[in-house]
């Protein structure tokens, strides 16, 4: 079992009553990801007012939430905001985080939760350089985030969900969904018993809103995971099952993966598969989150499928 240190559809009325900061001004980092999506609803449906930041151009009308670029200088905010934006989260990936330490400084950034992984340990010791590589810059990214917010007077929360799925957009359940779709069976290494704990989107959205109004959360690291554990081969079943097919697993030896994946990483869609994915399938994956639940309020959702969590 993996563990580390230290922290439903939720819905905004689900959110800790006792929180401490009352909603008022946030800035979002990374509002068009897939959590961001979720975050704003909830932002937004709780009260709170919302400056997004995003590198993509969006072209939606949205009287509840000003959208910006998150330029490297300083920009002007709409007139009906403050200038100053003491609360931050930022749910795009944690190493983009410190491009933008001029901009919360700029905006007087007083509190800040920041998103990074699980990853950093499952994936520290893979036989993919690049999934390495990955961990690596999680790790020395939470490390820049910490410094800097001391340095600067800044309370940190750091939050590392594990699997994250959710509306058909994740890159996790909804490519094993797309998968199946294609070719009507999906591959498994060995017996596939590697423990998974998928996490929904609007959880981790949900937990960023607690840590962000939670006084306990200053300064802290929470893993945060679904509320299920189940093994990697029952997930895949549980994908034909929301797909409405019959499960069609087909175990095969890890030479085999090796061809299939250099021929699949051919297609566009398929280029950030690894055999390492295939070797972890019978590698436990589990974190604690009793932390999170007694200080946030965390209570995720089981893993079930809606038919809005797979890609249309």
């Amino acid at each position: 079992m993996a563990v580390a240190d230290n922290a439903t559809s939720l819905t905004p009325a689900a959110l800790p009553k006792n929180a401490g900061l009352e909603p008022s001004h946030v800035g979002v980092l990374g509002a068009t990801s897939l959590v961001g999506e979720c975050l704003l609803s909830l932002l937004t449906e709780a009260g709170w007012q919302v400056t997004a930041f995003s590198r993509k151009s969006v072209e939606r009308i949205d009287n509840k939430v000003h959208w910006l670029k998150p330029l490297a200088s300083p920009h002007p905010l709409p007139p009906s905001c403050e200038r100053e934006i003491k609360n931050w989260i930022c749910v795009a990936p944690i190493w983009v985080l410190p491009e933008h330490f001029s901009l919360l400084e700029a905006h007087g950034a007083r509190r800040l939760v920041a998103l990074s992984s699980t990853s950093r340990f499952t994936k520290d010791d893979s036989t993919d350089m690049e999934e390495q590589a990955m961990a690596l810059r999680l790790a020395e990214s939470e490390k820049r985030v910490q410094a800097w917010a001391q340095s600067h007077g800044v309370e940190w929360m750091i939050l590392r969900p594990t699997l994250i799925y959710g509306l058909g957009r994740d890159k996790n359940i909804s490519e094993i969904a797309r998968f199946i779709r294609r070719f009507g069976f999906f591959p498994l290494f060995g017996k596939a018993n590697g423990l998974r704990q998928p996490i929904h989107a609007a959880d981790v959205a949900s937990a960023c809103v607690s840590a962000l109004q939670s006084p306990c959360a200053a300064n802290r690291i929470y893993n945060i995971s679904g509320g299920e554990t189940l093994s990697y081969r029952n997930m895949v079943i549980h994908v034909f099952t929301a797909l409405e097919r019959p499960p069609r697993l087909l175990s095969v030896p890890l030479s085999v993966f090796r061809v299939a994946v250099a021929l699949l990483r051919c297609l566009p869609r398929y280029r950030q598969w690894s055999v390492a994915m295939a070797e972890r399938m019978n590698k436990d994956l589990v974190f604690d989150h009793t932390d999170a639940s007694q200080e946030l309020g965390f209570k995720p959702r089981v893993f079930l499928l809606s038919a809005e969590d797979l890609p249309q």
